[in-house]
């Protein structure tokens, strides 16, 4: 966003497990859409942890209006292609993800079409696993850290930000511990939490990629460039060369 996109958040499960989540879920849903400045934040209430007996095509038309409608460039999801993913929401959203992006550019659901909605494709894929083994791109996230933190503390109903930092405060208390990093007041407790343990395997991507911060995703782009030229491309600049006027 900081480039120039404009920003959408979609929040796929209800999740609705847990006391109080539901409703929480939906609070934090919009303060995260809000602090980065996007334009809107959508719910699509699936049943959480069921996703797998759901029909697919239901979801991923949701997905192809979307795209279409808002005319969708650049996805970050799920890797629909990741291994040992055990949560099926995941591995659904990320199939169907796939699925709507590759049939958004079609002729496929002409009622858009009579709505003014056209095909549309998006160009880029940011996908991401939980195993990480199908990263082919590191991202220097050095300077966006902080930025990640803040966000994910207005995660208060899923965490794993969220309060954390001041209930492990208060755990130790009571054993007569304490840890430097979680003295000051309760936002600094919690950032330093955060910052510790929740995304320590930024860290250490990046000290193995030669940076402090750093985020690792499967890239995947539909753009035209010397190392990737579409199929196309390449007929029109073969045209632009041979083509004779009759």
């Amino acid at each position: 966003m900081d480039e120039g996109y404009t920003g959408y958040l979609c929040s796929v499960s209800d999740d609705a497990r847990g006391e109080g989540e539901y409703a929480q879920n939906r609070i934090d849903n919009q303060k995260i859409a809000d602090f980065y400045g996007m334009k809107g934040s959508f719910e699509f209430l699936m049943p959480h942890h069921q996703m797998d007996s759901i029909g697919i095509q239901d979801l991923k038309q949701r997905f192809i209006f979307l795209i279409r409608s808002l005319k969708v460039d650049t996805i970050v999801c799920m890797d629909p292609w990741g291994h040992y993913e055990e949560n099926p929401d995941h591995y659904v959203t990320g199939l169907a993800v796939e699925a709507a992006r590759w049939i958004a550019g079609s002729k496929d659901y002409p009622k858009h079409f009579a709505a003014g909605i056209g095909p549309y494709k998006p160009k880029e894929r940011y996908y991401y696993s939980r195993a990480k083994e199908t990263n082919n791109l590191i991202v220097d996230i050095s300077d966006y850290i902080d930025k990640k933190i803040e966000v994910n503390l207005l995660n208060t109903a899923k965490g794993p930000a969220g309060n954390n930092g001041v209930k492990l405060r208060e755990r130790l208390a009571k054993e007569g511990k304490k840890l430097s990093i979680l003295e000051g007041d309760d936002h600094t407790a919690n950032f330093n939490y955060t910052k510790t343990f929740v995304f320590n395997r930024n860290k250490i991507l990046g000290e193995k990629s030669g940076l402090q911060w750093a985020e690792g995703y499967h890239y995947m782009s539909d753009i035209p460039s010397a190392d990737n030229p579409t199929s196309r491309s390449e007929i029109e600049e073969y045209i632009k060369k041979n083509a004779i006027s009759i």
